[in-house]
């Protein structure tokens, strides 16, 4: 007494004929829609999204103006009309000339904070400290010479030679302030 079952659904398929009452479609449609209607978007949620979309394209333009140059600006050396130009130093073309300045700049101002001014010293600290103002001047005037002409042997060897020259300065400077300020018997005694 085993009978498939594909056979039983097919015969009960063919005996059942319901048939819908007319409209019973249109009804279950409103009733659906009356249950679960459509969502509608704010129009002050697209009026934001719109705003936040035009924002983050304004950012990315600027951020591209800002990274990779005009036609213009390419033309005057990335220079806006008016505009001071910044001066390259040593540090600026080079990491080891870099090292080189940094060392040379730190000595200086290292042995610079050693000198103690007293009434005493004033004037001779004072002399030393025009001569420094000198050689800085001279410095800056080489590094103009070192943008306009770029770099070569003479211009760099003169900016190592015054950055020695402005360390032996400091360091001489320190010896006559400690000669100054030994006692004046010690030289009696000799």
């Amino acid at each position: 007494m085993a009978r498939d079952l594909r056979d039983l659904f097919q015969e009960d398929t063919k005996n059942q004929k319901a048939n819908m009452s007319h409209g019973h479609e249109a009804r279950f449609l409103q009733k659906l829609e009356r249950e679960l209607p459509k969502k509608k978007e704010h129009s002050k949620f697209k009026l934001l999204n719109i705003a936040a979309s035009v924002v983050v394209l304004l950012g990315l333009a600027y951020g591209a103006f800002q990274i990779f140059p005009t036609g213009e600006s390419i033309e005057n050396n990335g220079k806006k009309p008016n505009e001071v130009s910044e001066l390259k130093t040593l540090g600026d073309l080079s990491p080891d000339l870099k090292k080189v300045e940094d060392y040379y700049l730190a000595s200086i101002n290292l042995e610079l904070s050693k000198v103690q001014l007293t009434p005493e010293n004033k004037e001779l600290v004072d002399g030393y400290m025009a001569r420094l103002k000198e050689l800085n001047d001279e410095y800056k005037r080489l590094t103009i010479e070192l943008n306009e002409n770029g770099l070569n042997e003479e211009t760099l060897d003169a900016h190592i030679n015054n950055l020695k020259l402005r360390l032996n300065l400091v360091t001489r400077l320190k010896t006559k302030i400690k000669e100054f300020n030994e006692p004046a018997f010690s030289e009696a005694s000799i």
